[in-house]
């Protein structure tokens, strides 16, 4: 019988989710290795069942004689979280600051994807990059003809696919000026302190990583932007890429009176875009409505209805529903004044069937 590692991660260079999840699998040092390429191959090579939405990337985790496919980075790391104890990414002596990584997590896995997309996607000089260079990450044996036109294809899709992620001509101000905020916000926070939440870094961190890995240092438009208003942020992201060296200890996160005034600017930047998206988004869901409006940032943002985001604020809801009273209000404190205590007031939205991300 073949012996696996404890986990296989199929995926590509150019997926910020794929990213994310080899970065923090070196940094738990869980043993693992990667296969670049389409899972559907790999997967059926082995005899294994698909996911019902084939996503990057996909997970093989291997306990005794079972193997799991698993796809979603966020509930993965729940399960990594489970299943191996050392160099965990949430902070389990403090739930409520477990909460304020899950947000920031989930800020840079729905918002943060749709930056990069749309820079990605928007600008010439980063589509003809893309459209050459990602499907050679793939499949680098492909001739220079072949990558041309798999790359044509592949760029008119993702061009196509620019609607679902809110990218037109009313939001491109938005995202650009939000990019920008963005980079300022946070090169500033880790000017106080290494990660988000402290000396060791959380989910959110890796999460933020794995989108910054396209923006600040890969395409052409966001990483010139990154360069002149981020350098310190340019820099951690290259260091995010293997933290296996750095030792840590549970009593370097922060507790949630400490990051008050550091942590304000990024969730206000989370509570005046990512917030009037999620609610938004959530009452069109529940009232079957296929496409929403809302004012974001001061002007109107309009997209297509996302089933998927309505379940990542439900899962927010969730977890905020099973603090303690005293945990529930440390991170109201926390949260005050910035727009995202909003998320988590009131009834939570109504329950949504969806079972993975829809990107």
């Amino acid at each position: 019988m073949t012996k696996y590692p404890a986990i296989e991660i199929i995926g590509a260079p150019g997926s910020p989710y794929t990213r994310k999840m080899i970065a923090l699998l070196r940094y738990r040092r869980i043993e693992h290795t990667v296969h670049w390429g389409d899972p559907g191959q790999l997967l059926q090579a082995r005899g294994l069942p698909k996911p019902k939405v084939a996503l990057l990337p996909t997970l093989l985790v291997h306990q005794s004689d079972e193997t799991e496919v698993l796809i979603d980075s966020t509930p993965i790391i729940r399960v990594l979280d489970t299943q191996f104890k050392n160099r965990c990414l949430r902070p389990k002596s403090d739930p409520a600051l477990a909460l304020i990584d899950s947000l920031i997590e989930d800020f840079a896995d729905e918002w943060g994807t749709k930056l990069m997309f749309h820079y990605r996607w928007n600008f010439q000089a980063d589509i003809d990059l893309c459209a050459h260079t990602l499907p050679l990450g793939m499949a680098p044996q492909l001739t220079n003809d072949q990558a041309m036109q798999f790359g044509k294809t592949f760029a008119e899709r993702q061009i196509g696919r620019l609607r679902y992620v809110g990218s037109n001509e009313t939001t491109a101000p938005i995202i650009e000026a939000a990019y920008q905020r963005l980079l300022t916000l946070l090169d500033a926070l880790l000017e106080q302190q290494r990660f988000f939440l402290g000396n060791r870094p959380g989910a959110g961190d890796f999460a933020w990583f794995g989108q910054l890995s396209q923006l600040a240092l890969y395409d052409p438009t966001p990483r010139q932007l990154a360069g002149n208003i981020a350098p310190r942020l340019v820099a951690w992201t290259s260091t995010m890429e293997d933290l296996s060296g750095l030792e840590v200890t549970e009593n370097q996160w922060q507790s949630t009176d400490q990051l008050k005034a550091m942590l304000k600017p990024l969730l206000s930047e989370i509570g005046a875009v990512y917030t009037p998206l999620l609610l938004a988004n959530a009452t069109a869901v529940a009232e079957g409505q296929p496409r929403w409006q809302a004012e974001i940032a001061g002007a109107v943002w309009e997209q297509d209805t996302f089933p998927y985001q309505a379940k990542c604020l439900q899962a927010l809801q969730d977890e905020y529903g099973k603090l303690t009273t005293l945990q529930q209000r440390s991170v109201m404190e926390l949260l005050a004044g910035t727009g995202c205590q909003t998320m988590f007031e009131g009834a939570p939205v109504a329950k949504i069937k969806a079972t993975a991300p829809e990107r």
